[in-house]
């Protein structure tokens, strides 16, 4: 019977998620599932979820729920790790608040800018010590690894557990793709990319439709004419209103402006949303340009409003659930099931995953974790080598790097300096603070994270 660990089970819908792609395939009815989270309340929660598909679809997984990953990690063939470390209270409110004070917005702070740099150094050492009890009792499993800072987690981890057999991944590639065949009016199931970059920034370097002769249309030149009428008002674009979570954000819908914008400038589309996408780079969220988070409907505190929203679903959960209770069930996006069937079946899969570059992207550097198409079967993971990227992606992209490198260095030397240096690369922040006011917010945010972070000297 094939085993999946999922550290970090609280994650209810995420969870839920995962879970039901695999009950949902036929070679994982009676799959063994250890839930393991720190939260007892959300592990019976998380385990009363999965029943509860379980129950709808009418199969037998074995469920057993575990507070200590190492009971948990025994005899697993999978390990998923879903965890954020310091929770949403204090951790998340520390990463949006402090910031706040000395004028910088954000939207969702956990991947680059001081929320990202915090949350990876608080982060890389938890994931590390997973990986080194994954080392030490299950050395075989593949670990699908789901917590961001995606790229900063990813070369801690790989860095210090250079033997470990691991792989990133994110919704963000396929899910955009999806978006863009939507925007397009085009059936996803005929069309065909290549994407490669790194997390949240990566970028489609094809983006095609298969026609019924069997020729593909290159559907750039559809997209930029788009991009042309958004960005003179022409169109009253938002892809995702009404479709997704209009109920979480503070703004009625989540639009893509910016994210055509930069189809305009770039002459690629990126992965990641735009809410995402802005808080990057340097040009779109600005103290003293109102006007720009109008033009772009740029949702500032929205990583807040979500997590306001998952622990009001969560609570939901809590409160109505029963051992005899059933949740609807249908497939995701999300690439975890697919790698598992692949892996266990022998029957290949493509799909975009986290790994590190070692040549992979020419003009990125080797030691920096990129994302890539990445062929999985009875093998594993092996990625796909891209070559050369346009120089103006791969010089955008190095701009995030410098951050995680830098932030992931401060992890490995203990040395507080490269988090002043982290902070310092930020494109957005150094968009917005003088140096001192970056050395003093990065003094404040280390002294409020306590031992959430380890000491750095």
């Amino acid at each position: 019977m094939i085993k999946l660990c999922i550290i970090g089970a609280g994650s209810s819908v995420f969870t839920k998620r995962i879970v039901t792609d695999l009950l949902l395939m036929d070679e994982f009815k009676s799959i063994d599932i250890s839930l393991m989270d720190i939260d007892p309340e959300r592990l019976r929660v998380s385990k009363l979820i999965v029943g509860a598909v379980a129950r709808e679809i009418g199969v037998s997984p074995s469920i057993n729920t575990y507070d200590n990953y190492e009971e948990a990690l025994k005899d697993s063939d999978f390990v998923i790790t879903s965890i954020q470390v310091g929770g949403f209270d204090p951790a998340t409110i520390i990463d949006f608040e402090i910031p706040k004070k000395y004028g910088l917005r954000q939207t969702i702070a956990d991947t680059l800018g001081m929320g990202g740099i915090m949350r990876g150094l608080r982060t890389i050492p938890i994931l590390v010590e997973i990986g080194e009890k994954i080392m030490e009792i299950c050395p075989n499993v593949i670990w699908l690894q789901y917590v961001n800072p995606m790229c900063m987690n990813m070369i801690g981890i790989n860095k210090l557990i250079p033997e470990i057999k691991s792989v990133g991944l994110c919704h963000s590639v396929q899910g955009t793709a999806e978006m863009l065949a939507d925007d397009l009016n085009e059936d996803f199931e005929n069309i065909d990319f290549k994407c490669a970059g790194i997390n949240h920034m990566a970028f489609y370097l094809k983006f095609e439709k298969r026609r019924a002769d069997g020729s593909k249309e290159d559907l750039y030149p559809r997209l930029k004419e788009l991009a042309k009428k958004i960005s003179k008002g022409e169109d009253e674009y938002s892809s995702r209103a009404q479709k997704e979570r209009p109920e979480e954000s503070k703004m009625k819908f989540l639009t893509e402006r910016v994210r055509y914008e930069m189809l305009n400038r770039l002459g690629y589309f990126v992965t990641e949303s735009s809410e995402h996408f802005a808080e990057y780079v340097p040009w779109f969220i600005k103290r003293d340009r109102p006007d720009l988070i109008e033009q772009f409907q740029i949702p500032i505190d929205e990583y807040i409003d979500r997590c306001e929203y998952s622990i009001k679903k969560w609570k939901d959960y809590s409160k109505t659930l029963e051992e005899e209770s059933k949740l609807e069930s249908y497939r995701s996006n999300e690439y975890a099931g697919e790698i598992i069937r692949a892996v266990v079946t022998g029957k290949p899969v493509v799909i975009n995953g986290n790994v590190m570059n070692n040549g992979l992207i020419d003009n990125l550097p080797d030691d920096s974790c990129v994302e890539v198409p990445c062929l999985i079967d009875r093998t594993g993971v092996s990625p796909t080598r891209i070559g050369k990227i346009p120089q103006q992606l791969a010089a955008l992209i190095q701009s995030n790097i410098n951050v995680q490198q830098l932030t992931v260095e401060a992890i490995i030397t203990g040395k507080r300096d490269h988090v002043y240096h982290a902070a310092m690369m930020d494109p957005h922040t150094a968009a917005e603070l003088s140096i001192d006011e970056i050395w003093k917010l990065t003094d404040e945010m280390i002294d409020a994270h306590g031992d959430m972070i380890p000491k750095l000297n």
